[in-house]
């Protein structure tokens, strides 16, 4: 089995324009709970073992503040940083003692489309981690829009040691770990968020998730379904503030034996957009939203005031 020195996503910061809305849709509907609070920024834990999942920080407009991945115990954590400066970023904060609630070591980085990405290492879990049915035990994916998809692909192949493991058309499908992708690039007309995806146990808990969700007001954005590549079951949503959201479970597991697929094998019969055959295609505010979210200038990383 390939030896990955990045071992897992471990949590998104954004900035939020009602820093309250969003604590209460992300606490009393989604299914979190709140890890910490620290110089006015909320850290929003789920029902694993990671500190938090979620950072919210108050701001004029939602953005996309930083992609956090934990670094491998057995790892050189200035070594990775190095080898990512190597191929294009910008090192905004160089390896050191991490101030913020989750503890461990940080480096951060401007990777070279723009996002900020801090590499952790040694921080903080949580000794009471468990599964609840239909609440988000972590993150399973973020899906972050691009330019040049093959080129940023290449660089999270090159500079953190993830493995390409799927490319459909507009897609490439990216592991760190056993579950089939914890990055995916999606093709767009500018850099930033397409949206965040949270680890329920099993297809059931999305389907509750989802009651809970329109018993709360927020309809299925799109969904329910089941992907193609990753194979997981999917439900999306739009929270107060304009962010996408999904609930997903049963991501596929593989090894180094998988096999790559590219754009000419997943390809949908007309009509279909999964697996199953019962999501309907995805609405235009869908897609507008998820095409919406930019990434804060790197000039000014998280963290800085």
């Amino acid at each position: 089995m390939t030896r990955f020195p990045i071992s897992s996503l471990r949590s998104v910061e954004i900035d939020t324009p009602d820093i309250a809305v969003s604590e209460r849709f992300y606490t009393q509907i989604w299914g979190l709970s709140v890890a910490a609070r620290q110089d006015g920024v909320v850290y929003l834990r789920a029902t694993g073992a990671d500190h938090h999942v979620l950072a919210l920080h108050a701001s004029q407009s939602p953005e996309i503040l930083s992609v956090t991945f934990r670094v491998d115990e057995d790892s050189d954590l200035a070594a990775v940083a190095e080898r990512a400066v190597a191929q294009g970023a910008t090192m905004l904060v160089p390896p050191g003692p991490n101030a913020e609630p989750d503890g461990g070591m940080i480096a951060t980085l401007a990777e070279p489309q723009g996002g900020v990405y801090r590499l952790v290492q040694g921080d903080r879990h949580h000794a009471d981690a468990c599964e609840i049915r239909d609440r988000p035990s972590r993150l399973a994916h973020v899906n972050l829009n691009s330019v040049d998809v093959d080129a940023q692909a290449a660089f999270h192949e090159k500079a953190l040691g993830f493995v390409l493991t799927d490319r459909s058309k507009l897609m490439a499908f990216l592991r760190c770990n056993s579950d089939h992708h914890a990055v995916v690039l999606a093709e767009a007309k500018a850099n930033g968020l397409n949206h965040i995806a949270f680890l329920v146990p099993d297809w059931e808990s999305v389907m509750r998730a989802s009651g809970r969700l329109v018993d709360a007001g927020y309809p299925i954005g799109w969904g329910v379904g089941r992907h193609g590549p990753g194979d997981n079951v999917f439900a999306y949503f739009v929270d107060p503030v304009g962010f996408v959201v999904e609930f997903t479970a049963e991501v596929l597991q593989v090894d180094d034996d998988y096999r790559v697929r590219g754009p000419d094998e997943w390809v949908w019969p007309p009509g279909r957009t999964d697996h199953w055959g019962i999501a309907p295609p995805k609405p235009d505010h869908v897609k507008a939203a998820q095409a919406a979210i930019t990434y804060r200038p790197a000039a000014k990383p998280p963290g800085s005031r």
